[in-house]
């Protein structure tokens, strides 16, 4: 019988091995891949992973992973290349699947004369986004803790520096020229192939916009959805205060809808009176929850009544205890609008993310895109669809998953030492944890941000992110720091809130205490810790 360990699942295709019959996984994974050629979500030239690695994430013996491609391999759809790994080389018949990645971008494709309208209507000009939103340097903080901010020591420049040359050595004049405002061939091409195999959207490369990250994504959806007149978003509560800003920013008014630990109360979107909503379903921030099944069939039933998903695909592929799920834009790719960026597993100073667009909207967002700043740079487009053709973009991934895996780890455990009565949320997925204190008044998270600040230490206080009143507590990041500055940074925030008196004192006595809360080596993934029913409350 072949063996199999409990894991969680992998990002390729959505495969999940404890979903198989334990007595074929073989016969399982043959059939998952083979569907997949069938239904064009795997297209010719199409690498499979090695499988040594697949095998690894799955938790399955790699003759498991071996025979299924040796049985496909004779069906004639697949083949072991030199230097190219084992490929897709055979697909449906009459398929119009995405040919093989690593297409040279050939030049500009024809821009509409069409008049373009430049922004008339916007009622953005100055954006009130708060500063304290963008991790920067700040006198007296020595140890950065800010939800958000990744590993930036872990950018992998010898790999991009490696494919800018490659890039540069083979570009011609015509590269160096405008972009297509919908973005370079090339990138759109790997994206395509990316976002389909890994997070299950049904995009082709005609259906991407590539734009400057996501806030630029949310200020052009805002821009359309106003010149529409549809100026009423759901947004969640508690939810992100930077995308609530960039919607007023261009004239959208956020409606908030409540968050408990199975994401948005989306029951509740058909009073809220709104035209569209905004979601991060596969890992909600701060909360960290995944939008529940039900949910899913809720908002989605909304949708196709008339309303528009927008789905900010946040922190999606930074998971570590649970099992991947698919987008929504896969479900209902005509009424979902997904995006997403490289921000976190790369670098924010790339400014690259995209825009998957229902086809009834797409030209209306290239022309808008077109109108804000013709395009984005196409080098760093170039740059960026070599290092995801050629496997170094999900090679620096899985490295980096690993480290922010240890790096949660030790700000779990420091977090127990340090604030053993508070409840910690989001712990499975991400770049950051929640600390909520129960039995402090709500509000108080704003003197905990200030004390921390005067200790050196920056934070973000959980009511920044609500929208109606709620339970205390701090949002904290930890991909950007070492270990033992995560350590040096929980203590001196228990120290800082000891100091002020405000320590969070003990609960009713049926409040699970740190003995019963799962740690970091129990893997089983129980979510949030000593987490109330609520995390909204």
């Amino acid at each position: 019988m072949d063996q199999m360990t409990t894991r969680g699942g992998v990002d390729f295709l959505q495969l999940d091995a404890r979903a198989a019959p334990q007595r074929d996984l073989t016969g399982w994974l043959t059939g998952a891949l083979r569907t997949a050629i069938v239904d064009g979500r795997l297209g010719r030239g199409d690498r499979l992973p090695p499988t040594r690695t697949l095998a690894g994430e799955l938790g399955i013996s790699r003759g498991v992973v071996v025979e299924a491609y040796r049985r496909l391999a004779e069906e004639g759809v697949i083949a072991a290349r030199t230097r190219a790994g084992t490929v897709v080389i055979g697909g449906p018949a009459g398929s119009d699947a995405i040919g093989a990645p690593g297409d040279a971008d050939t030049g500009i494709p024809a821009i509409d004369n069409a008049p373009h309208d430049r922004a008339r209507g916007f009622t953005g000009g100055t954006t009130a986004v708060h500063r304290s939103l963008l991790p920067h340097a700040e006198a007296g903080v020595e140890i950065d803790l800010s939800p958000g901010l990744p590993d930036l020591s872990s950018f992998p420049r010898a790999a991009w520096l490696r494919h800018e040359r490659r890039v540069l050595t083979e570009a011609g004049a015509r590269e160096l020229g405008y972009v297509d405002p919908q973005g370079t061939a090339a990138l759109r091409e790997q994206l395509a192939h990316r976002l389909t195999r890994v997070r299950g959207v049904r995009a082709s490369p005609a259906d991407i916009v590539v734009v400057n990250g996501v806030a630029q994504a949310l200020s052009i959806i805002a821009i359309l959805l106003g010149r529409d007149g549809r100026t009423r978003m759901a947004v969640e509560d508690l939810g992100s205060v930077g995308a609530r800003e960039h919607l007023r920013a261009w004239g959208i008014a956020p409606v908030p809808v409540a968050v408990d630990r199975s994401g948005m109360r989306t029951d509740r979107l058909g009073a809220a009176d709104v035209d569209s909503v905004l979601l991060t379903p596969a890992h909600q921030f701060p909360m960290g929850a995944v939008l529940a099944a039900d949910r899913r069939e809720d908002v989605l039933r909304w949708a196709r009544s008339g309303g528009l998903v927008i789905e900010d695909d946040y922190d999606a592929e930074m998971r570590y205890d649970r099992a991947p799920v698919g987008a929504l834009q896969g479900l209902a790719h005509e009424a979902v609008i997904h995006v997403g960026s490289v921000s976190k597993a790369l670098a924010p100073a790339l400014r690259l993310g995209w825009i998957v667009a229902p086809k009834a909207l797409r030209d209306r967002l290239v022309d808008l895109k077109f109108s804000l700043d013709i395009g984005s740079p196409r080098l760093a487009q170039l740059v960026l669809a070599s290092m995801l053709a050629s496997g170094d973009y999900d090679g620096h991934l899985r490295r980096l998953r690993s480290r922010h895996l240890r790096r949660r780890d030790v700000m779990v455990r420091a977090l127990r030492a340090a604030l053993p009565d508070a409840d910690v949320f989001g712990i499975q997925a991400g770049l950051h944890v929640v600390v909520t204190f129960p039995n402090l008044d709500p509000g108080a998270d704003d003197e905990i941000a200030r004390r921390c600040a005067a200790a050196g230490v920056r934070v973000h206080p959980l009511s920044m992110h609500r929208c109606t009143p709620g339970a205390a507590g701090l949002v904290i990041g930890y991909a950007a720091n070492g270990p033992t500055r995560l350590e040096a940074g929980v203590a001196a925030i228990g120290c800082a809130m000891a100091a002020g008196g405000i320590a969070s004192r003990p609960g009713p006595a049926d409040r699970p205490g740190p003995a019963d809360r799962p740690g970091p080596a129990d893997r089983r993934g129980a979510e949030p810790i000593g987490a109330p029913e609520s995390a909204g409350l």
